[in-house]
């Protein structure tokens, strides 16, 4: 499967990736910092949740 036809969340990493190995950050500091994103973006999609609204009966 080559990159270009890989979905959006495959490009994203692959992106990530290469930019913490070519910045040479310590693998601890990276999973440290995935995480917080991890929860700043979970909050966001439940925010998303909460302001849409009900399905009608």
């Amino acid at each position: 499967m080559s990159l270009e036809n890989a979905p959006d969340e495959v490009k994203l990493a692959v992106d990530l990736i290469m930019l913490l190995e070519e910045h040479e950050v310590a693998p601890d500091t990276v999973l440290k910092a995935l995480e917080m994103v991890r929860r700043d973006f979970e909050k966001k999609i439940e925010q998303r949740s909460a302001a849409m609204p009900a399905p009608s009966p």
